[in-house]
């Protein structure tokens, strides 16, 4: 108790309480945190031990602030752990106090046990049974035992409770005195508290006043602004009025300037129009001139052959006349063309001899103008003036026969030549005149004056011009229209001509229709032509009709005729199926291809056979593009050979070479070629660089070493093409070759053979050897070309792979043959293995496990010596159960074995490459060489490698390693991906294997880092960290695998093009548009920019700063914005992946593994992943260009159908391309059959090179946002297409509630119109049409098929086409019929109601069709129609709603002398006058229920409503107004009936209504209904008198 008094004493409480950050938190509220005063108030505080309340106390607190905080702190945190404590004792009392009373509730137990087993002695001593006595007596003796136990706890438990009482009182007596120290400790804070806020007040008002002063200056400020604001609107108004005045004097001079610049526009317009018109008209003139023209030359030529035959015809009968005669007919139509002949004979002699005098005439001239000329240059200018010149003489003598002078002579120089010849006629010195005018040479003869006339037919005045010549004696024989017989004649000739050309066929009905003959073969072909030689082809060709025809040769083509001859003899009429020969002889002169056709004309129609020669032509090919060598020891050799085939008829050179190494026959003839495009400064710097450099292009991701050397002397030319993005140019020169450095050694793993260059011959092939010698291991790729000295035959290609693998140990001889082999015998054979170890090694040869039986390697063990070679003897003892037990290794057909063998390496770990350690360096030179560790086991490794020299000095190198044996393993740690395409995806699935199960390393290899401990046997978790940015998905990249189990993992390749390179072509593309579409530059300004462009390409690299092409082009980069879903995007990367050449790429995925379960971490609690037991997965990714692309929209695949309306279709058609040299086979992926995407036209061949359009529909079936994936299944890849479209409902609404529009009542003969509006709430515009029932032609068949209305009961008439007009007109109409609403708009309609005669059913229905076929509202007219403008509304039917086929008028027989309402109804109007004897009365029927309630309360009275109203009417009445009046409504009240109004008058256009209740009177008989009637009147432009019926009923309530 004194421990527990003394536990916390006063000092320790009060003085020693440490302050901890919590607490000083809880103490910093809110409240307290307000600014200390200023120094000045502290002067005159006292610093002594006063208490914080006192009135002279320190205001701010600063000096006692703290240690009362300090003090009531640590006062908290005391009477907190004294609760603390005095909870812990109160919980340890209970529980004592409840031990204490089980204690004893134990004890009570045991006595009463100790009680019934002391009477148990006693009676077992009575009873005297012994063994019941003593086990009793052991059974008291521990029962006493317990008790003692009992009590001694019991005095245990009161101490204690004793304790803790008294501990639990001295802790109140602690935190009795503890309670006034901090009611204290409250007093002095509150006392803080007030001075805070005093301060806090004064502060405030402080704070209030600087406010009012800003405020002050925030007014003062404001006003000088708005000051300043009013001048400076002062100024800018003052500079607005001048600007404006200004603006008028320039407005007004502008349009004086632009009227007289129109003005003289419009003469110029004007101008131009007439010389426009006048050259229209002259066009048009000549235009009619030449179809006259031709039209009369038709006529000629018609009656020349009309002349000839009549000619014909006159001979025939002559002949005919002369042999009736007995003359001889023969002998005079022999004279008589000896005669014609000998006319024809002299008129050519006479055509000679002009032309023979023209000429010499022309030649005389001719001479005297070259003397004369001669003469003017030797003779002085004086004297030439005074003589006449040869032209001035000619025209003088031509005047002179002109005006009949008799005979003149001719000038002195014309007859010197001519000797006695006669003077010529004027005719004859006209035509020579005219005839040197036009042919003679105009370098003989001067002219003093040129002419600058102008024909108005162009081509008119030149030499080669020859008008049509008409005899003269036929010009004006007969009329141009000719006479009716001419017309005739022509006719009747004309149809002889049409009907000799060609004739239809026709056999046993059937017409012939298509090609007449058949030519066999189909084409005349000649191929590899030498010119000058002769090549003849013979074809035959078959008669096709249906019966006898004939064939005429027509010719061959203009272009043909100099080199292609055909002989033909035409057999005459061959029957159906009957053939001939045509020999066609081709002799060529020139060295090209021609095509053309040998026309023939049948019967039936004109034919042809295509004709084409074919020059000589290199047609080269090579078997397979792709040469596999597939995995090979280093040291070992491969050969596979590659065969160059030509089947053209031309023969050429090859030469094979690697894709990096350039021909000099090309490279001299490009450089020929660009180098006569260059000046002579730009030729002399591409020699430089052109002999420099050679292009070479590295495939793969794996680059060889660069020259650092050549390097910096060249320029980086394919770099800086790649950022401009063109080209370099020059002046007149594209220079797009692509150089690069060339590597220091070149590949020697693969190498051709000894023929790699030579010539090939026509239709000749050359076998290649291509030779794979593996050297350093790894992938070995190499890219070969042909090139051909024929510059018409393009580079072939081929690439060639293998795989390097770097064994110590390789067999020269990897395939054993042991030939044919018999069962039962022995057969031996001798393996030679080798080694390239600078080290012995132990070699086991091993057997597989299906031929242990049949084979045998001895030894089975073998140690080979350092670079040695060592033999193995194989054993092959077939039996007769090696088919069976070999298995798979054994084909049974062929029966032939293949086996593998293996040789393991032991004890080999560490290899050095690259030449496995050896090799050569030079001073101040150093060598980078790789030290490969491959553990065999998970142990530590400590060795030496020792580097020896030539001159024997040696250098050792200590090596120390730790084998590692991972706790995870994969199935697969290479991964070969197939060729895939761009945008789709190979998938390719391996196992994360845990074999780890057991902690014993004897049964199995167990999970190790070197000798470290064992991994622990349980779940392990892995994670793949694929490199960003690559093609590469795994799925699952984290999981946790079991013990003994096995995680499946899926890796997926999906190639795509660069996002960067992408943008690159799009920006390419718009640069090109903006181009086009830009203005072009000047000529010279722009060669100089290419000129200064192509040098600044051709620099050098080494410089240091980038050049600005790059920097340009990544600016425009970063601010070109495209979306993947852009149509510039999906454009550029349509257009990249036609022109994708392929990529190669290889990735080596990291898996670190880590033991335990990713669920097992708490949190975001990582997991620890070892280094050392991390796998690596290699993948190999070849991506391949797509088979099939979509050639429409830009290449796009998603094709996104737009907004549809529900129940309609949208279709899209889709081009797609074949781009693979093979035709293809396409399937297609099946979709949803409830889906809204169909394909229409589905295909299934594309052949290579090909497009074919698909053509899919979108019909959606509800309002739904559709998207689906059409795929394009090919052998090769797999084409996905997107389909996306949005099915909206077609809603709108109608202004009408009820969907129920009355019209009212109208004047019969008048019409009224009522409108109402329609809008269009969806996203698609609305094509609609107004139907009317009354119109529909379907009513009109229902309608014939049912009963009249009139027969049917009313609740069966759903008839809504009621009452029409007795014209046939439609009574309702309604505008616009038909049209489109807009997608938000609304569409006023109007409904006009137009009856012609009286009715009070008129009714149609109006449907609202959306598209042709969906029906979207129905809209019930209704209204009524009378004669006169009143009418009465109200009461029970008494007719039906359908007029009758006769008029009835209704007349009461009992009118003035009682009810008389069983009168037939009267259902229409009652035209004609009435006489005042039978006045006609129309019923109205109004019946009166009155409910009588079980209850005491009195019931309500029946009422009803009658409606009296005035038509509102355009015709002229003299009445404004409608009167009523009700008589008799004296006599209804007694009957209980109250009628209110009974009497009063209705405006135009409105209506009134006649209130009638009705309350049983007393003496009611409830058996009989009421029945009482009055007359109801009504005064308008007539009078109308209506009787009215009241039947009044009681009935029982509900």
């Amino acid at each position: 108790m004194e421990e527990d008094a003394n536990r916390f004493p006063k000092k320790e409480l009060l003085d020693n309480v440490p302050i901890v950050e919590d607490e000083r938190d809880e103490l910093e509220a809110p409240e307290f945190q307000v600014e200390f005063l200023p120094p000045a108030a502290e002067k005159g505080t006292d610093s002594g031990g006063r208490r914080p309340g006192n009135a002279d106390a320190d205001p701010s607190g600063k000096k006692t602030a703290a240690p009362a905080r300090f003090q009531t702190c640590g006062l908290r945190r005391t009477l907190g752990r004294l609760e603390t404590l005095q909870e812990e004792k109160e919980l340890l009392v209970q529980k004592t106090r409840g031990e204490l009373r089980a204690c004893r509730q134990r004890m009570e137990l045991i006595a009463k046990q100790q009680a019934s087993v002391a009477a148990e002695v006693a009676a077992g001593r009575e009873a005297n049974n012994t063994a019941s006595v003593g086990r009793l007596q052991a059974v008291s003796r521990r029962l006493c035992t317990e008790l003692d136990d009992e009590r001694a706890l019991q005095s245990q438990l009161r101490a204690a409770l004793l304790k803790s009482e008294s501990a639990m009182w001295h802790i109140a007596i602690q935190k009795g005195q503890l309670e006034d120290v901090r009611s204290s400790a409250q007093e002095e804070e509150a006392a803080a508290r007030k001075g805070l806020r005093v301060h806090a007040a004064e502060q405030l008002h402080r704070e209030e006043e600087a406010l009012k002063k800003a405020e002050r200056n925030r007014l003062l400020r404001v006003r000088k602004a708005m000051h300043l604001q009013k001048e400076h609107r002062l100024r800018h108004q003052k500079l607005v009025e001048d600007a404006k005045k200004n603006h008028k004097i320039a407005v007004k001079f502008l349009k004086a300037s632009l009227g007289r610049i129109r003005e003289q526009e419009r003469e110029k317009e004007m101008g131009s129009q007439e010389h426009m018109k006048r050259r229209m008209d002259a066009v048009l003139a000549l235009k009619n001139s030449i179809s006259a023209n031709r039209e009369t030359l038709r006529k000629f030529q018609a009656w020349g052959q009309a002349k000839a035959e009549l000619a014909e015809q006159k001979a025939r009968a002559q002949k005919e006349m002369i042999l009736a005669q007995g003359g001889d007919a023969f002998r005079h139509l022999f004279h008589q063309r000896q005669r014609q002949e000998l006319e024809a004979q002299n008129r050519a002699f006479e055509e000679q001899q002009k032309l023979r005098k023209q000429e010499i005439i022309g030649r005389i001239l001719k001479e005297e103008a070259a003397e004369e000329t001669r003469r003017k240059r030797q003779s002085s200018p004086t004297r030439a003036t005074g003589r006449l010149t040869l032209r001035d003489e000619t025209w003088g003598y031509v005047a002179d026969v002109c005006e009949d002078r008799g005979t003149v002579a001719l000038p002195r120089n014309l007859l010197q030549d001519s000797g006695a010849v006669s003077p010529p006629r004027a005719s004859q010195l006209l035509e020579a005149i005219s005839y040197e005018c036009v042919q003679g040479d105009s370098g003989n003869i001067t002219w003093e004056h040129d002419t600058l006339a102008e024909p108005e037919i162009p081509g008119l005045w030149k030499e080669d011009y020859k008008p049509n010549q008409v005899p003269k004696e036929e010009v004006d024989r007969k009329p141009v229209g000719g006479t009716k017989m001419d017309k005739d004649i022509l006719a009747r000739t004309m149809e002889q001509l049409r009907s000799r050309v060609t004739h239809r066929q026709v056999a046993s009905g059937h017409e012939f229709k298509g090609r007449p003959f058949n030519s066999k073969p189909k084409l005349i072909h000649f191929k590899d032509f030498d010119v000058g030689k002769v090549y003849k082809k013979k074809i035959t060709l078959i008669n096709a009709t249906y019966t006898i025809n004939h064939c005429k040769l027509v010719g061959v083509e203009e272009h043909l005729r100099d080199f292609v001859h055909v002989d033909f003899d035409p057999p005459g009429p061959m029957s159906a199926g009957m053939s001939c020969e045509v020999l066609v002889t081709f002799k060529p002169m020139i060295n090209k291809d021609l095509e053309g056709s040998v026309s023939f004309l049948a019967q039936t129609g004109g034919f042809s056979v295509p004709l084409k020669c074919s020059t000589k032509k290199c047609m080269l090919s090579l078997d397979k593009e792709l040469i596999d060598f597939g995995s090979y020891v280093v040291g070992e050799t491969a050969s596979r050979v590659v065969t160059l085939t030509n089947i053209g008829g031309l023969g050429t050179k090859f030469k094979f070479l690697r894709a990096s190494e350039s021909c000099e026959m090309d490279i001299s003839q490009s450089v020929a070629k660009t180098s006569s495009l260059f000046t002579y400064e730009d030729k002399g710097i591409y020699d430089k660089i052109t002999t420099s450099f050679s292009g070479q292009k590295i495939e793969g991701n794996e680059s060889p070493p660069i020259d650092m050397t050549s390097q910096k002397e060249s320029g980086k030319l394919d770099g800086k093409k790649q950022e401009e993005g063109r080209p370099a140019e020059s002046e007149g020169v594209t220079m797009s070759t692509v150089m690069t450095v060339p590597p220091n050694e070149e590949q020697t793993e693969i190498s051709l053979g000894e023929v790699a260059e030579g010539e090939i011959g026509p239709f000749g092939s050359i076998k290649v050897p291509v030779i794979f010698t593996p050297i350093i291991p790894g992938a070995v790729y190499t890219k070969f070309k042909v090139v051909f000295k024929n510059q018409q035959c393009p580079t072939l290609y081929f690439r060639v792979t293998g795989v390097a693998i770097d064994v110590p140990v390789w067999v020269p001889k990897p395939s054993v043959d042991l030939k044919i082999c018999t069962y039962d015998r022995l057969y031996q054979d001798s393996i030679l293995v080798h080694t390239r170890s600078k080290a012995a090694l132990r070699l086991k040869f091993e057997v597989c496990k299906e031929l242990r039986g049949h084979m045998e390697l001895l030894p089975e063990t073998g140690y080979i010596q350092a670079q040695s070679s060592y033999t193995v003897q194989l054993k092959f003892l077939p039996r007769h159960s090696l088919p069976e037990d070999a298995g798979k290794y054994f084909d049974k057909e062929s029966r032939v074995l293949e086996a593998p063998m293996t040789i393991r390496v032991a004890d080999q770990f560490v290899d050095v490459q690259p030449s496995d350690g050896f090799g050569t360096i030079l001073p101040l030179e150093t060598l980078q060489l790789d030290v490969i560790f491959q553990p065999t086991k998970a142990k530590e490794y400590n060795f030496e490698l020792v580097c020896k020299s030539e001159i024997n000095r040696c250098f050792k190198l200590s090596c120390r390693a730790v084998g590692v044996r991972p706790p995870l393993g994969l199935s697969h740690y290479q991964v070969k991906f197939a060729a895939t395409s761009l945008y789709h995806t190979s998938v390719a699935t391996l196992y994360v294997i845990n074999s780890h199960v057991s902690m014993s390393s004897v049964t199995h290899s167990a999970p190790r880092v070197g000798s470290e401990d064992v991994s622990p046997v349980g779940p392990t978790t892995f994670e793949f960290l694929p490199p960003p940015d690559s093609p590469i998905t795994i799925s699952p990249l984290v999981g946790t695998v079991l013990p003994g189990k096995r995680c499946l993992v899926q890796v997926a390749f999906r190639p795509v093009l660069p996002t960067k390179l992408i943008l690159q072509e799009a920006l390419q593309t718009l640069t090109k548009e903006a181009e086009v579409k830009s203005p072009c530059r000047d000529t010279v300004t722009q060669k100089k920019d290419l000129r200064r462009q192509s040098f600044s390409t051709l620099r050098l690299q080494g410089r240091d700063h980038p050049p600005r092409a790059s920097t340009t082009q990544a600016a425009k980069l970063q601010k070109l914005d495209l979306k993947p879903s852009s149509d510039e995007y999906q454009a550029a990367q349509a257009t990249l992946a036609r022109s994708f050449q392929g990529r190669f790429d290889k990735f080596v995925v990291p898996c670190v593994v880590a033991s335990g379960d990713t669920e097992d971490r708490k949190g975001t609690e990582p997991l620890s992943f070892s280094p050392h037991n991390t796998l690596y997965l290699e993948l190999w990714c070849p991506a391949v260009a797509p088979s099939l692309v979509v050639t429409s929209d830009r290449g796009k695949t998603i094709f996104n159908f737009g907004d549809i309306a529900v129940g309609h279709c949208g279709i899209k058609k889709v081009s797609i391309q074949n781009i693979s040299p093979e035709d293809l086979t396409v399937e297609f992926s099946v979709l949803n059959p409830s889906g809204p995407f169909i394909l229409l036209t589905p295909i299934s061949k594309l052949p290579a090179g090909e497009t074919q359009v698909l053509t899919l529909s979108f019909s959606p079936r509800e309002s739904i946002l559709a998207r689906e994936t059409l795929d394009i299944i090919t052998k090769r890849d797999t084409l996905s297409l997107t389909l996306m479209g949005t099915g909206v409902a077609s809603t709108i609404t109608c202004s009408i509630e009820g969907d129920v529009l009355d019209m009212g009542y109208v004047i019969a003969g008048e019409s009224v119109s009522s409108s109402f509006k329609l809008q269009n709430s969806s996203a698609l515009p609305i094509r609609f049409s107004m139907q009317l029932d009354s119109l529909s032609s379907s009513r009109r068949g229902k309608s014939q098929q049912r009963l009249p209305q009139f027969l049917a009961f009313p609740a069966q008439r759903t008839e809504v086409v009621g009452t029409q007009n007795h014209s046939g007109q439609s009574v309702f109409s309604v505008i616009p019929v038909e049209g489109v609403i807009d997608p938000g708009k609304t569409q006023d309609f109007t409904v006009t109601f137009s009856p012609d005669h009286e009715s009070r059913y008129f009714s149609d229905r109006l449907q609202v069709v959306l598209f042709g076929k969906k029906l979207s509202h129905q809209i019930l007219l209704k209204g009524a129609a009378r004669e006169h403008m009143m009418f009465v509304e109200g009461g029970d039917p008494l007719d039906v709603p359908v007029e009758s086929l006769t008029v009835i008028p209704t007349y009461d027989p009992e009118h003035r002398e009682g009810p008389g309402w069983h009168s037939p109804p009267h259902t229409g109007p009652q035209p004609g006058p009435l006489s005042p004897e039978a006045e006609e009365l129309k019923p109205i029927l109004v019946t009166l229920d009155y409910v009588q309630l079980d209850t005491d309360m009195p019931a309500p009275p029946a009422t009803r409503e009658l409606q009296v109203g005035c038509i509102r009417t355009t015709q002229l009445s003299p009445k404004k107004t409608v009167e009523f009046s009700l008589d008799g409504a004296a006599s209804l009240q007694h009957k209980g009936f109250t009628i209110e109004p009974s009497r009063g008058f209705v405006e135009r256009g409105q209506t009134k209504t006649i209130s009638i209740s009705w309350l049983p009177p007393a003496d009611f008989d409830l058996d009989h209904p009421l029945v009482v009637s009055a007359l109801l009147q009504l005064k308008g432009d007539v009078k109308e008198t209506y009787k009215v019926f009241f039947v009044a009923q009681v009935v029982s309530g509900p």
